[in-house]
This record gives structure tokens, sequence and C-alpha cells, in this order.
């Protein structure tokens, strides 16, 4: 469900930008990520910081986009959004922290570098994810965009949280240890 919610707000900017336009889809983007937003609030009872993230990223690049009517602004989203949460991935990692042993340590016994090596990998496909977005959107068409946001990210990420899992299967609890 809670995976669910994270995809609303890229569906419903997919399907207004075909429906009419970039800016009406950067609107209803806006108006998607609050509602998640609100929605996180009443099923889940919290909001990760990096919805937040994405809210605040959201709100100032979309409002720059419909105020100055400038695609360019809302293009630009993406990458923001993926270079902070590297810088996050790296940060943490820095002082000595894993955000992929925070979010699977509990369920997963597996050693500090296996751990220190999935921040790379996730901050690494972060970087990826941006600068192709970065690339894509100031290169090719609006149209070609769109459906790399849309397709070609989610597909990044998705392979991303494969070879993650592939990476870190050998540690994972067998079923004769429940």
């Amino acid at each position: 469900m809670k995976h669910l919610l994270e995809y609303l707000p890229l569906a419903a900017f997919f399907i207004s930008y075909y429906l009419f336009d970039v800016y009406t889809a950067t609107a209803v983007l806006i108006g998607a990520t609050v509602l998640q937003l609100i929605a996180l609030q009443i099923i889940f009872k919290k909001i990760e910081r990096q919805n937040w993230i994405v809210f605040g990223v959201v709100s100032v690049f979309g409002a720059l986009t419909l105020y100055f009517h400038d695609d360019n602004f809302i293009k630009l989203k993406p990458s923001i959004i993926y270079g902070v949460f590297a810088l996050v991935l790296l940060g943490y990692q820095l002082v000595g922290q894993s955000i992929p042993q925070k979010l699977m340590g509990s369920e997963i016994d597996a050693p500090s570098y296996v751990w220190r090596n999935l921040s790379f990998g996730w901050a690494a496909t972060c970087v990826i994810a941006g600068v192709l977005n970065f690339w894509i959107a100031f290169n090719l068409s609006l149209d070609t965009w769109v459906n790399f946001k849309v397709f070609g990210l989610t597909a990044l990420t998705f392979i991303m949280f494969i070879c993650s899992g592939v990476y870190i299967y050998k540690y994972m609890p067998s079923d004769d240890a429940q």
C-alpha cells in the first residue's frame, strides 16, 4: 500500500501530461504530492523524511515552473532529488551509518562492508539517475523526458533494488531459522 502511494503523484503527472500539458501536469503533481502526504499521515501515522524532501523540491520547482511558465524547472526536479538522496546516503556513510542497514538491518545480519557497499551502490544509482535525467531533459524532447522520468527512472530504481536483493541474498535469514 505504501509503495502504491509513492507512485501515485508520478502516475498523476504522467496522465495529466498526456491529457493536457506539462503545466497542468505540474500543478497536478504538486496537488497529488500534498494528497500523498495526507494519506501517509492518515494511514501510517508517519511521513518519512524522504517524502518531505520530495514534497519540498516538488513544491519549489513546481511553483517556479508554473510562475515562470518554464518547464526547465520541473525537468530539474528529479536530478535535484536524486542528488540530495546521493548526498544523504554518502553523508550518513561518512559518519559510520548505513541507510540500507537502518532500513533492513533488523531483519538481515550482514557484515558492515556489505552495508557500506549497498550505500555506495544506492548513491551511485542516484548519481546515474540524476545525470541521465539532466541529459535527457535538456537534450531530448519533452515527451521523451516525461517517458524517461516515468518509466526509465522507475525501471532504474527497480533494477537497483533487484541488484541489492541479489547482493544481500546470502545474508537473508533462511526459512529454517524461523
